[in-house]
C-alpha cells in the first residue's frame, strides 16, 4: 500500500551498490527518477519513505556506475566501418589480410574493395607491404585498405591513378612508399592517405542510418551512453541531430567538428550548441600522425628509422588560423598530437592564445608521447589530455624499438599528465582500438608496462565518466548518479572497483539506461 505522502516518480532503482561518482565519491543503494532525471540517490530505507512507482527495479546488489562515456572516439567512421568493411584486425600476416579480404569480396557488388585494421608490427616481417597481390586477385577492383592507425593506408594502383600520385608527386604533411626500385608500394601516409580516403563514394542516407543505428545498439551493449566524435562534417552532424530529435539515434553525442572553412563557419557563426543528446563546441585538428605507422612527429629521430621524425601534417597559418577563430568564437580546439615533437608543437599554438590560467579547456588529444621539459605547460595553460588507455596496451609489443630506452619513459604517462591538472579525459578511439571501454578501463588499472603511471580505479572510472563530461562542459548534467542530473547508468555483472584485474575483462553489462529509459 502507498503510504500518504509519498512522492510519484517514474522509477526506482535499488539494492544496488551504486558508485555516485560525486565530489565525495560516495556510495549509495537506492535512487529515484522522474522526468529522466535522477531526483533522489540515497539509502534503501530514504528512497522507499518518500517515493513510489510504478517501475521498480530491483538488482539484488549488483554494481550501478554513472553511464559510461567515450571521452574521444569516432562514431560515425565505425558505423561506416562495420557496414562495409572487411575486418582485418589482428591479422598475423599479410597473406591473412588477403584471405579475408577475398572472403569479404564474395559479397561485395561495389566497383571498390575496401578493408581496415592491419598492423604490419603483427607480422613475422615487420615491415609496410606491396600491392602487387591487390592487383592480382583484384584486378577489377578499386582497393583501399586502411591501416588500423587510420593514419596510413595500402591501395591499388587504379587508386594512385585515380587520385593522381605517382612516384614523383609530393604531398604536404603526407608520404607516398616506394620500394627499392623507386616505384610506388600502395603505401600512403597521412595526408596522402586522405586524398585516396576521400576518394570512396560515400554511402547514401539510408545506408548512413542504418549503420548508426546498428553501431548504436553496440555501444549500449557495452555500456556507452554518450561519445565524442573525433571530428565530423556538416552533413554528419545534422543527421545525428535529425535521429536524435526523431527518437531514432538515443546516444548522446559530443561533435567535434572539421576544420574546413565551411563547417567552421557553418557552426561558429551558431554559437555553441548544447542540446539534450547533442553538443557542438569543439574544432578537431591534426598536429601529426601516428606512431605505429611512424607519423607521429618526433623530436629526434625514430630509434628504428633513423632517417625519419615523423610529420607535422599542416603550416603555422592553418593553426593560427584555427585557433584564433575557435578562440574568438568560444569554442575548444582538440589537437591530435602524439608525438613529442607534435605535442610541443601544438602546446606552443596553444599558448599564444590561452595566455595562462583559464577554463577553456582545449585539449591534446592522445599525448601519448610527451617530454618531460614540455609537462608543465598543461598546468601552466590549464590544457587537458585526453588518453586512450589501450594504445598503451596494444603499442606495448613495439613501442620501444621506436622510441628507444631513454624516450619510451614519457610515453603513455597517464598519471603524471593527471597530475597537471587534476584531471584527464579517457576513450577508447574506436574503430582504432576495441570499443569496449571496459577494455579501457582494464587498460588503464592493470597495464603492467611502466606501473608507475597507471591509473587507479577510481581516476579510471572518473576519466570515464565525470572527467570525460567536464572534456566538453558537460558536468553538471551527466557523468554522476547525482540530483539534478540526466539519468543514464549502467549495470554490470561484477564490480570492476574490486574484483581481481584479470577478472575485470570477463564483467559484462546486465543493462544500460539513458534518461531512465532502458535501452539495453
Amino acid at each position: 500500500m502507498i503510504s500518504c505522502g509519498k512522492t510519484k516518480v517514474d522509477m526506482i532503482v535499488f539494492s544496488g551498490h551504486v558508485y555516485t561518482v560525486d565530489n565525495q565519491f560516495s556510495m549509495a543503494e537506492a535512487f529515484a527518477i522522474k522526468d529522466g532525471k535522477f531526483v533522489a540517490v540515497g539509502s534503501n530505507r530514504q528512497i522507499n519513505r518518500r517515493y513510489h512507482a510504478t517501475k521498480i527495479l530491483d538488482v539484488a546488489g549488483r554494481s550501478i556506475y554513472p553511464g559510461l562515456i567515450d571521452g574521444h572516439c569516432h562514431f560515425v567512421g565505425y558505423s561506416e566501418t562495420k557496414a562495409r568493411y572487411a575486418d582485418l584486425t589482428g591479422c598475423t600476416s599479410f597473406e591473412e589480410v588477403m584471405d579475408r579480404l577475398e572472403k569479404h569480396n564474395a559479397g561485395n557488388n561495389s566497383d571498390w574493395l575496401l578493408g581496415r585494421g592491419w598492423d604490419q608490427n603483427l607480422w613475422e616481417v615487420k615491415k609496410f607491404p606491396e600491392n602487387t597481390e591487390l592487383e592480382r586477385l583484384f584486378p577489377d577492383k578499386k582497393v583501399l585498405l586502411t591501416r588500423v592507425d587510420g593514419h596510413a593506408v595500402i591501395v591499388s594502383s587504379n587508386v594512385l591513378k585515380t587520385i593522381g600520385l605517382n612516384e614523383n608527386s609530393k604531398v604536404a604533411g603526407g608520404g607516398i612508399v616506394l620500394n627499392a626500385k623507386g616505384k610506388p608500394t600502395g603505401v600512403l601516409i597521412d595526408n596522402a592517405a586522405d586524398m585516396a580516403k576521400a576518394a570512396i563514394p560515400p554511402m547514401d542516407k539510408a545506408q548512413k542510418i542504418n549503420a548508426m543505428k546498428q553501431a548504436q545498439r553496440n555501444c549500449f551493449a557495452l555500456g556507452l551512453t554518450a561519445v565524442t566524435d573525433a571530428g565530423l562534417d556538416i552533413s554528419s552532424i545534422e543527421l545525428i541531430d535529425s535521429l536524435q530529435q526523431a527518437g531514432v539515434l538515443k546516444m548522446k553525442v559530443n561533435a567535434m567538428i572539421n576544420p574546413d572553412d565551411e563547417t567552421m563557419e557553418h557552426f561558429m557563426s551558431r554559437g555553441v550548441i548544447d542540446k539534450e543528446r547533442l553538443t557542438v563546441r569543439s574544432v578537431k585538428i591534426y598536429a601529426d600522425g601516428a606512431l605505429g605507422s611512424r607519423g607521429a612527429k618526433l623530436i629526434e629521430p625514430y630509434a628504428d628509422d633513423p632517417e625519419n621524425s615523423g610529420l607535422i601534417l599542416e603550416n603555422e597559418e592553418f593553426y593560427d588560423k584555427v585557433c584564433e577563430k575557435s578562440y574568438k568564437a568560444g569554442y575548444q580546439v582538440c589537437c591530435h598530437a602524439i608525438g613529442d615533437g607534435g605535442v610541443r608543437m601544438i602546446l606552443n599554438e596553444y599558448a599564444k592564445y590561452l595566455k595562462g590560467s583559464n577554463d577553456l579547456r582545449w585539449r591534446i588529444e592522445h599525448s601519448q608521447v610527451v617530454h618531460p621539459a614540455d609537462l608543465a605547460m598543461f598546468k601552466q595553460y590549464n590544457i587537458i589530455p585526453s588518453v586512450q588507455a589501450t594504445h598503451c596496451t596494444s603499442d606495448m609489443p613495439w613501442a620501444e624499438d621506436r622510441l628507444g630506452s631513454d624516450r619510451i619513459s614519457s610515453a603513455y604517462a597517464y598519471k603524471t599528465l593527471l597530475a597537471q591538472n587534476g584531471w584527464l579525459i579517457n576513450g577508447t578511439d574506436f574503430p582504432i582500438e576495441h570499443i569496449s571501454p571496459l577494455k579501457t578501463f582494464y587498460s588503464s588499472v592493470a597495464r603492467p608496462w611502466m606501473p608507475d603511471d597507471k591509473l587507479s580505479r577510481v581516476e579510471a572510472l572518473k576519466s570515464m565518466t565525470i572527467w570525460a563530461a567536464k572534456g566538453y562542459f558537460a558536468e553538471f548534467r551527466k557523468g554522476s548518479i547525482e540530483v539534478g542530473k540526466e539519468a543514464d547508468f549502467v549495470i554490470l555483472s561484477d564490480d570492476i572497483m574490486t574484483i581481481d584485474d584479470e577478472k575485470i575483462p570477463e564483467v559484462k553489462v546486465v543493462n544500460t539506461f539513458i534518461n531512465g529509459e532502458m535501452v539495453y
